[in-house]
């Protein structure tokens, strides 16, 4: 699949990588901060081909790389929303890694605010549960060698990526931008959404631990299960396949017995 031109539709804030025809679902997919659809590009050879892998596409990166960078959540939501609402012709899900966990999951709470199609599940990755948000002191505003430094503290990209100029310049705006977008972002607190919930993290991830992770069972009033997985922050990589065997399982159809309509889960529970 690497080397495939970027197959997009009309809106320019998802990249498809692999063309289904009549999915049976769509998974959107939201990059950490600093990445673009890229970081999606393998998941389609991963997942059952009826799932049609969505990556979002923020501004000013990759093929959107000449507009303006956003640096609040609030500038993503209403795109974003017409992005989701607009797959209502097949059911669809949500995978979000770090800053996209975040802005993946305000975007399904504008929705169900707005009484708009929900999700059939929600997939969260590497971020604390929004009660209880990042733990460091915000470095959007430092100067780029500090915010550098920082960058790498956090294991938030690889280091070697700023000993090369011309990378460190397409980089740092784009960072600085998402890492603003995550610092200046305000949980407020709401209903739980009926959704079921399933979180990762890595069990060598310095910065996002289970117990931060286990809080988003408060976010849901349907089923919740947390997956510790083997890596660090970015074990999205490192863990890629046995990742992937758990999305692909939790996307599985799952038929209502015969003559019987599908229960809703009520109770938040680990799985």
């Amino acid at each position: 699949m690497n080397g495939r031109p970027v197959q997009t539709g009309a809106n320019p804030w998802v990249v498809r990588w692999r063309h289904v025809p009549r999915p049976r679902l769509r998974l959107f997919c939201f990059p950490y901060a600093g990445g673009g659809a890229a970081v999606y590009r393998e998941w389609p050879a991963l997942l059952p081909e009826d799932v049609e892998v969505c990556a979002i596409q923020p501004p000013g990166r990759e093929n959107r790389s000449g507009e303006p960078l956003l640096d609040r959540v609030e500038q993503h939501l209403p795109p974003l929303t017409e992005v989701l609402q607009a797959a209502g012709d097949v059911p669809y899900a949500t995978f979000g890694h770090s800053l996209g966990a975040m802005v993946s999951f305000e975007v399904v709470r504008r929705l169900h605010r707005a009484g708009g199609r929900l999700p059939t599940r929600m997939f969260v990755s590497g971020r604390p549960a929004p009660q209880i948000g990042p733990s460091y002191t915000p470095i959007h505003e430092l100067p780029d060698d500090e915010f550098c430094a920082s960058i790498v503290r956090l294991n938030g990209t690889d280091a070697d990526l700023f000993t090369h100029p011309e990378l460190a310049a397409y980089f740092v705006p784009i960072l600085r931008a998402d890492f603003a977008v995550s610092e200046r972002h305000r949980h407020v607190a709401g209903a739980a959404l009926p959704v079921p919930v399933t979180a990762y993290c890595g069990a060598e991830d310095p910065t996002v631990s289970p117990e931060v992770m286990a809080g988003w069972a408060e976010q849901t009033s349907a089923s919740f299960a947390l997956r510790v997985l083997p890596g660090d922050h970015f074990f999205l990589r490192s863990a890629r396949s046995p990742l992937l065997a758990d999305v692909a399982h939790h996307l599985r159809p799952r038929p209502a017995p015969a003559g019987r309509s599908q229960p809703v889960p009520t109770s938040t529970r680990k799985e």
